[in-house]
């Protein structure tokens, strides 16, 4: 009985948090330049170190215990300013995932370096479309749908790359971002419809 408590619970604030993300698809994206790039402020010119970014030199030095994402993203590396792209890699060591999250700003595409990962998307027709991804394999997230990477293998650890349609490909993780917002607890136990020491435990579970 919980456990149909608590899947019924997860689907409604998939579809809470989907309605939320595609309401403001047609309004998140980068603007359009009309130069070649954008100069950093106080600048009338720059050279090639200004179009070269090194932060993921040492990136495989070490693996992480935790999943981790390291970007470059226009906060990063400025010179991609009006350029409606940027990047990140994913590494998951075993048994790691990165949780249901939208991009409301970008589409994504997902190549996996090495290991393996189970990815899906939810449409706005709640389809959930899953597939098991093989390094050297793409997927593609489209733009403000809901979507997470799992690395289900217990043993070896897995690395992606990622590539973005903005500059500033921001992330709206599904869990926290309903349960600690600092929605009231009733409210939430309302919303999806089980009572609020359920609720709690989740919330627990996010800060912990």
């Amino acid at each position: 009985m919980a456990t149909m408590r608590l899947v019924r619970l997860m689907m409604m604030m998939i579809i809470l948090v989907l309605a939320l993300a595609t309401s403001k698809r047609v309004l998140a994206s980068d603007p359009d330049i009309l130069s070649d790039y954008i100069l950093p402020q106080n600048s009338t010119t720059v050279n090639a170190t200004y179009f070269t970014y090194t932060g993921f030199r040492d990136i495989f030095d070490q693996t992480p215990e935790t999943f981790k994402a390291t970007k470059a993203s226009i906060v990063e590396f400025p010179a991609l300013n009006g350029q409606s792209v940027s990047y990140a890699v994913l590494q998951f060591p075993p048994s790691t995932l990165f949780p249901p999250h939208t991009r409301p700003d970008a589409t994504g595409l997902l190549f996996l370096l090495a290991g393996s990962l189970e990815v899906g998307l939810i449409d706005t027709k709640n389809v959930l479309y899953n597939q098991k991804l093989q390094a050297g394999d793409i997927f593609i997230f489209p733009k403000g749908l809901i979507h997470y990477q799992y690395n289900s293998d217990p043993q070896l650890p897995a690395t992606a790359i990622a590539a973005f349609g903005s500059a500033s490909a921001r992330a709206v993780t599904v869990p926290p971002s309903v349960f600690t917002s600092g929605i009231d607890n009733v409210i939430l136990a309302k919303s999806f419809k089980t009572d609020v020491d359920t609720i709690k435990k989740i919330k627990a579970g996010l800060t912990s």
